[in-house]
């Protein structure tokens, strides 16, 4: 599998192994399901595993997989949505979530430690219906006096030895604490045709993903590209009856479905092929929940990205958010 460098983290596999499939937050998988996919990923060359505790059963089958010893050159990374909390308790809230997935997954540290919730603009109002934003959220103040701290310390500590941020939503926020020093190691951004968040965003603001990434990229911060497939919007068919901005965006994407028809491609393996030629995206973090979602990923991997005419053919469907 080819490599790519992921800012001052370093090498990585160009796929690395997201813990949401495999912890069943996108539809029904068993833990020997979640087993046998951790196994084959490494197999195969991905060198990077991203968990977090949000991920219900995920750290503990990495746990259960590898009983603490992974295999050599493997990475960890894991989070916390911390949310905002009075400042005071930012280092040690992240330390008690930091242990918690050390236990599950049976290891003394992980290689990069990312806070889990959106970074905002102090005075921003979510929409009516949104969760409480001090759940959801982390202020760009807080970011700033403590988390950035907290982090440093525990690297200090030896308990991480890199951390980093979600880029998700808040796009100028998320920008603006990349202009921050120290930086993180890794920004995780969407990364899929639509530059659809799907549910993710409550914020009623444009995604701006490709802003985000072209902004850590000038910056030396890497990008791990999430949801390629828009969590099963870009596949051929989701595997779970529901209402959300996910199956707005599957009908959304008829015409990318036909496209792929047209060409004799899996709508799935071509999502993945778009997101792995994204300019900036150093490792595409895949949301597969077993061994046959993953082969799909590991053949794009293994034909690369489209040529040019493909990827005009699709951005001219005009499905970007």
């Amino acid at each position: 599998m080819q490599t790519n460098i992921l800012g001052t983290f370093g090498p990585v596999s160009r796929l690395t192994l997201g813990g949401g499939g495999i912890g069943t937050v996108w539809g029904p998988a068993s833990p020997a399901d979640a087993v046998a996919t951790l196994r084959r990923a490494v197999d195969a060359g991905i060198n990077l595993l991203d968990a977090a505790p949000g991920y219900k059963i995920c750290e503990a089958m990495i746990g259960e997989a590898f009983d603490g010893h992974l295999p050599a050159g493997v990475r960890v990374t894991t989070k916390h949505g911390l949310g905002t909390v009075p400042a005071d308790t930012v280092y040690a809230r992240l330390r008690a979530s930091l242990e918690s997935s050390l236990a599950s997954m049976r290891l003394q540290r992980v290689d990069m430690f990312l806070l889990h919730s959106e970074i905002r603009p102090d005075d921003f109002v979510y929409p009516p219906g949104q969760p409480p934003r001090d759940e959801r959220s982390t202020c760009l103040s807080l970011y700033r006096e403590s988390v950035i701290p907290a982090f440093e310390r525990l690297v200090a500590e030896g308990l991480i030895f890199h951390w980093g941020i979600t880029g998700i939503n808040h796009a100028a926020a998320t920008m603006a604490a990349l202009e921050e020093a120290p930086r993180p190691a890794a920004v995780q951004a969407i990364a899929n045709l639509l530059d659809s968040p799907g549910e993710m965003n409550g914020t009623g603001l444009p995604p701006r993903p490709r802003d985000v990434i072209a902004a850590a990229k000038a910056r030396g911060v890497g990008v791990m590209g999430v949801r390629a497939v828009q969590a099963g919007a870009l596949t051929g068919s989701l595997d779970r009856a529901e209402q959300s901005a996910t199956s707005a965006d599957f009908t959304r994407a008829a015409s990318y479905r036909a496209l792929c028809r047209h060409w004799g491609e899996d709508p799935a393996i071509v999502a993945h092929r778009y997101a792995l030629g994204m300019e900036g995206v150093d490792t595409l973090v895949l949301g597969v929940k077993n061994v046959a979602e993953l082969e799909q990923a590991l053949a794009a991997e293994r034909r690369g990205p489209h040529e040019r005419a493909q990827i005009e053919a699709i951005d001219a469907l005009g499905l970007r958010l």
